[in-house]
């Protein structure tokens, strides 16, 4: 491939780390990782209520990383209440796992930097044999990929599996239950599954520029392997 084609695709790549690492970033400090609402069910078992009367008893939920707002409704009109997880939340929350997505959103936006840093010494400089080489390229790519995934899967198991909207609604409530009438991610979170994806279409990138895979075996070693066998 012409050394200006190759220089396009390693630029193209380096924009789309450097995206990737401005989107996480964009939505670890926005509040629109989960959006929802939750049912006041003891003020609803009080008044028994149904069809048109529920919805008195539905109020909202909004959350991110770091904070968040519930907009609690049991009949008497709704109150906005706004909460962060540190220090707030932190004894009701699966703490370990909340912890473990925001250092990995912060592995992908490092990872995702130095990647986008690699692509553009490819692209305008002498690249070396390993790290700046496709071997480096390729590695980058996959670290960065493996960090969106694994926030993904640690954030639906803190939301779905140990039930944080449910907690978050409840928090300082004695007397009121609240249970998720309806819950759903919002864009901050499919701006994490969008900048896991970028790093495996950069692999892609790379292999179109015309480098092999790290652990492909190129044809003519393949061959002179097998005159030397035929020799002995």
């Amino acid at each position: 491939m012409p050394a200006q084609q190759k220089k396009l695709i390693f630029c193209t790549a380096g924009v789309l780390s450097l995206a990737c690492a401005l989107g996480t970033a964009a939505a670890v400090g926005t509040q629109l990782w989960v959006r929802g609402s939750v049912l006041c069910s003891t003020g609803a078992l009080l008044v028994n209520a149904s069809g048109p009367e529920l919805h008195k008893f539905i109020g909202d939920i909004q959350y991110g990383l770091f904070s968040g707002q519930r907009v609690r409704q049991c009949g008497l009109g709704g109150r906005p209440f706004r909460f962060s997880f540190f220090p707030d939340l932190l004894r009701i929350i699966p703490a370990s796992i909340h912890v473990s997505v925001i250092l990995f959103c912060t592995a992908l936006i490092v990872f995702a930097l130095v990647g986008a840093g690699f692509f553009l010494l490819n692209a305008f400089g002498s690249p070396y044999e390993t790290l700046h080489g496709p071997v480096g390229l390729y590695l980058w790519s996959f670290i960065s990929c493996s960090c969106g995934c694994l926030i993904m899967i640690l954030f639906s198991s803190e939301v779905k599996i140990h039930h944080l909207s449910e907690k978050i609604a409840n928090f300082k409530e004695g007397t009121f239950t609240f249970k998720t009438h309806s819950e759903q991610f919002a864009n901050s979170f499919w701006t994490i599954l969008v900048c896991s994806l970028v790093p495996f279409l950069n692999a892609l990138l790379i292999r179109f520029a015309g480098f092999e895979f790290p652990f492909s075996k190129s044809k003519d070693s393949g061959r002179i392997t097998g005159a030397v066998d035929l020799m002995y």
